[in-house]
């Protein structure tokens, strides 16, 4: 039964290597890079599309899949804004009811507080209201930043004549190795 198994098994893989090669994968394949022109304005117009409208400099770089973490953050924040806006402007009312003298002790949601908790609730929601306008331009402002540096980054020269690469070598006189790195331009 063992060798049965390991027949088959053997005789499987095998298939899969000698089926692997094609004689169209042995053909050899010229440079297909080729030189791109580049254009010094790229990386301000992502940036100005991306000011004038979220997201709009990623669709100009061709990276859709920002969108959603574009939108996703500043959606976020405007939602907490609000919210905090919201309740704030409720701790405020109910506060200048109170001082024209319309207490209702049976209020639901205001009836227990006193005025000073009242006031600390004005200030906690007032403080987070705040943060989330100064989180929502931080993200407004990486949206035009990651638009920008994306433009940079899609004219740098990528080919063979410029590598970077890490070297590996065991010293066999004191039996530790040795890391390093290799720059390497070719002209």
């Amino acid at each position: 039964m063992y060798k049965i198994f390991c027949t088959i098994f053997i005789s499987l893989f095998s298939y899969g290597i000698c089926s692997a090669q094609t004689a169209d994968s042995l053909k050899l394949t010229t440079n297909t890079l080729a030189k791109q022109a580049i254009d010094p304005l790229s990386p301000s117009k992502a940036a100005f599309y991306s000011a004038v409208v979220p997201g709009l400099g990623q669709i100009y770089n061709k990276s859709y899949w920002k969108l959603p973490i574009v939108y996703g953050g500043i959606g976020t924040g405007l939602y907490f804004y609000i919210d905090n806006q919201k309740k704030y402007n409720d701790y405020r009312n109910e506060y200048k009811r109170r001082l024209q003298g319309n207490y209702n002790a049976n209020d639901p949601k205001f009836g227990r507080l006193d005025n000073d908790r009242l006031i600390r609730a004005q200030r906690y929601y007032q403080k987070n209201r705040d943060l989330s306008l100064v989180i929502t331009i931080a993200i407004y402002a990486l949206n035009i930043v990651d638009a920008n540096v994306d433009a940079h980054l899609q004219q740098f020269n990528v080919d063979d004549d410029l590598t970077l690469r890490p070297s590996f070598q065991y010293n066999e006189f004191n039996g530790t190795y040795q890391f390093g790195a290799q720059l390497t331009y070719k002209f």
